[in-house]
């Protein structure tokens, strides 16, 4: 039985992939480096900025500084952050999808690589901050997905909050990428690929792919838990 639902944020709650990989470019211009979209999405849809950096630093062989990485993880937060207060948009369907889960009296939290300083602005932004009882974000976890541990604390942050004991198989993750739902296999979690950023063919291993999460009612995200 369904009893709760954590959700990526980039590509699924909102259409920012492509917004991050301008504010990557921007900082990497000074580099002469250029990051192309369909590389950005193939190679790095999934890593913290952090594991992108450094990722990036030891193949181009940049030889930056402690230093100098953690001022471009600042920049890029800033670069991020405004090129998001004016054009992040929510995806068509979310509101009315979390309106639902919350009718029902479903958990939700957010699991995603973004910053937490990202995801509080745009959520609050968009009045949906109060849907969600978590959010882990970069800073709370060692590593990004495909490992499992953000939703494993996500799972455990909806836990201790309820005082209840809800199964890593009675939670749905809902994800846009391949490497999100090898992380909610990982994690035991039942896990729902909505095709925002990725053609369904690219979208495995999940239990259900959808186009939008208007497809979805609480009977079907039950029969995933059954």
């Amino acid at each position: 039985m369904l009893r709760a639902v954590i959700f990526d944020f980039d590509g699924v709650l909102v259409d920012s992939e492509k917004l991050h990989h301008h504010a990557f470019n921007e900082i990497f211009r000074s580099f002469g480096i250029q990051i192309s979209i369909r590389e950005y999405f193939d190679r790095f849809v999934g890593m913290t900025d952090e594991e992108l950096f450094r990722l990036i630093d030891k193949e181009k062989n940049l030889r930056l500084s402690e230093e100098q990485l953690q001022n471009l993880f600042r920049d890029k937060a800033v670069s991020f952050k405004q090129l998001a207060s004016k054009q992040a948009a929510i995806i068509d369907g979310v509101p009315q999808f979390l309106k639902l889960l919350s009718d029902n009296k479903i958990p939700m939290a957010v699991c995603s690589g973004a910053l937490l300083e990202e995801i509080e602005m745009i959520l609050k932004g968009a009045d949906l901050r109060d849907y969600f009882e978590a959010i882990v974000s970069a800073e709370q976890v060692l590593r990004g997905k495909p490992d499992p541990a953000g939703f494993l604390l996500a799972l455990k942050l909806l836990n201790d909050k309820a005082h209840s004991t809800i199964r890593p198989q009675d939670c749905i993750v809902i994800e846009d990428s391949r490497w999100g739902l090898e992380a909610a296999r990982a994690a035991g979690m039942r896990c729902v690929a909505v095709t925002n950023s990725y053609p369904a063919g690219q979208l495995k291993p999940s239990d259900k792919t959808i186009a939008n999460l208007g497809e979805l009612t609480i009977e079907n995200l039950n029969a995933l838990c059954s």
